[in-house]
């Protein structure tokens, strides 16, 4: 004889997994039917991805596809103007000092490289003699003593002047001789120095590297 309760349980189990049944399998073949659909719909686009690169391709419409980018871009051309540091050198060398002869700090790179001799040497020159022309005889325009002698000093007409007739003295009549040291120059532009002419040149070179 069957027992009332294994039948009791047996109705329920039986009625769950219905309910379970006829729930699960809709949603199942819901989600199957949407993956198929959406599978149909990519595939027709990459269908039309690939006809339209091929009609690309062929240049008839769209925008061109390149294998690669293009070689030629647009550029930009002019000319960099690089201005010569030495005459900044020279220039903010003598604004430090307050140098009447600042204005011509382009003059007296340009003089030096005209007679091949280094760019800072008249500036250092004009500084041992006359503190950079701060103390000179009045409108000789003279900042190295140049041409001093017992009848007098020589004068220039204006700093131009002076700048290129020391530039080109220092270059014809000690550079070229082989008196290119501060020291040789000194036995020749002031013998009678004890070496401090040489030492102060010297160190005024050095202030302008």
């Amino acid at each position: 004889m069957e027992n009332p309760k294994e039948s009791s349980f047996s109705f329920w189990k039986n009625l769950i997994f219905a309910i379970v049944f006829f729930s699960v399998t809709p949603l199942t073949l819901g989600a199957s039917l949407y993956s198929l659909i959406s599978f149909n719909n990519n595939k027709s686009t990459r269908n039309n991805i690939k006809i339209n690169y091929e009609d690309n391709k062929a240049g008839v419409f769209g925008a061109r596809m390149y294998a690669s980018l293009p070689t030629d871009f647009p550029s930009i051309s002019g000319k960099v103007q690089v201005s010569d540091a030495r005459s900044e050198i020279i220039k903010e060398y003598l604004l430090k000092y307050k140098s009447p002869l600042t204005p011509y700090a382009d003059y007296i790179v340009k003089t030096a490289d005209e007679f091949k001799i280094d760019y800072r040497l008249t500036t250092a020159i004009a500084q041992q003699e006359s503190n950079l022309c701060k103390v000179i005889p009045p409108k000789t325009y003279n900042c190295w003593g140049w041409g001093i002698h017992s009848e007098g000093t020589l004068g220039f007409s204006s700093y131009e002047e002076g700048i290129k007739a020391v530039t080109m003295g220092l270059s014809q009549n000690y550079i070229s001789l082989g008196l290119d040291t501060p020291e040789k120059i000194m036995s020749k532009y002031t013998p009678l120095s004890n070496g401090s002419w040489a030492k102060g040149v010297e160190e005024f070179l050095s202030e302008m590297e």
